[in-house]
């Protein structure tokens, strides 16, 4: 599936259009990697301590991947798409200097700077390439490449690899006000976009986890170990998407819902709201429903599900709680499903509707041309 799939551009300019290639641009540089996801995603699953099969040796494998392989794929990826081979060197080594210097998984910051290293190489190399003798042209490319990447390293080390990791402190202070003062559905206003920004570990690990400990050891259960972890909202995008979603899309839909719901791989479901980032209202839905049931069902877990299926949701919910949790995946993913279903059939409207302004000012302007022959598609 090429790049522009991802994000089904829009033939009219506008907000919404702009925010639709946005996402399919970042959708671009996930889906390409799916593949290493899914590996992570079943280390995960089988080998760490909570796994179904704990192996402390093949769990080592688990941190280094979600923490440098992906971030570092996902930068590649991005800076290919922007200037080819040489963008997708330069924006592995920017990579790196962002995860050296993070302690949370770079996938934002990844997003950023692969395309932005790859940016500047490649204005870089239509001033200097042109000018380039003949018999130096490896020698400037392989140094030009090396220095500019070094630059951008340092770039990401010193400023964007910091930025991000503060976004993710700002965005997981605010879920804890929230939490404190009791405004748990609302949290997911928050939880959700930062979920989808790849932020969710931070949030989840870094916020919610600890606040949830606590909470357990004192009444037993926590429900802040469900805030972000609930597969509904996701499921509920994934079957929307199964349903309405553009057909060069669906088929892959099945697989990533097993992934997501059985696996408990949520960042699975992150590409496809990246393509229609509309869909972020239906997970909100689905997330605030979610939390309300679990809060008048007075449902909580043990521990933080890891990761987060729906076994694992079995494995630690307390005796007599299973109604509770059941009801609200169950629930959110009804709302979410519901939702998402609405705004991309609502969305596919638009855009044949467009088509058909953009086909009727085309033919108008064919007879504007005095029976002339219409230029070329592209021309």
């Amino acid at each position: 599936m090429s790049a522009a799939a991802y994000g089904s551009p829009v033939p009219h300019s506008g907000w919404r259009a702009r925010i639709q290639q946005f996402g399919g641009n970042l959708a671009a540089m996930v889906m390409p990697n799916i593949g290493a996801f899914i590996a992570w995603g079943l280390l995960t699953a089988l080998f760490i301590p909570t796994g179904w099969l704990p192996n402390e040796r093949l769990a080592l494998m688990v941190g280094p991947m979600i923490t440098v392989l992906l971030p570092v794929l996902i930068g590649y990826t991005g800076g290919r798409l922007v200037h080819g081979q040489r963008g997708a060197v330069i924006g592995a080594v920017a990579t790196m200097g962002i995860v050296v210097g993070s302690e949370i998984p770079q996938f934002l910051g990844a997003m950023v700077i692969g395309p932005l290293a790859a940016f500047v190489l490649a204005k870089f190399d239509q001033v200097v390439v042109p000018r380039t003798k003949v018999g130096f042209e490896m020698l400037v490319n392989n140094f030009s490449l090396g220095i500019v990447g070094m630059g951008m390293a340092i770039l990401g080390f010193l400023a964007i690899g910091p930025t991000v990791s503060a976004l993710a402190t700002v965005l997981g202070n605010g879920v804890e006000v929230l939490v404190e003062n009791r405004l748990l559905p609302i949290a997911s206003i928050l939880i959700e976009p930062a979920k989808v920004l790849f932020l969710n570990n931070a949030i989840n690990h870094g916020v919610l986890g600890p606040l949830g400990v606590v909470e357990a050891k004192e009444a037993g259960q926590s429900i802040l170990f469900m805030l972000e972890t609930n597969p509904g909202p996701g499921l509920g995008v994934l079957l929307a998407f199964w349903l309405a979603g553009p057909k060069s899309v669906r088929p892959s839909v099945p697989g990533a819902i097993i992934i997501h719901f059985f696996g408990g791989i949520h960042e699975i479901y992150f590409p496809y709201i990246l393509m229609r980032p509309q869909l972020i209202i239906a997970a909100i839905a689905g997330g605030a429903t979610g939390v309300l049931t679990f809060l008048i069902t007075g449902a909580g877990l043990v521990a933080t599900p890891s990761p987060g299926s729906i076994f694992a949701y079995m494995a630690v919910t307390p005796r007599g709680g299973y109604v509770g949790v059941l009801l609200g995946i169950l629930l959110s993913t009804a709302v979410s499903f519901g939702v998402g279903t609405l705004l991309l059939r609502f969305s596919k409207q638009e855009e044949e509707t467009t088509e058909l302004d953009t086909a009727a000012e085309q033919s108008r302007a064919n007879k504007g041309l005095g029976g002339a022959s219409p230029a070329p598609s592209g021309a």
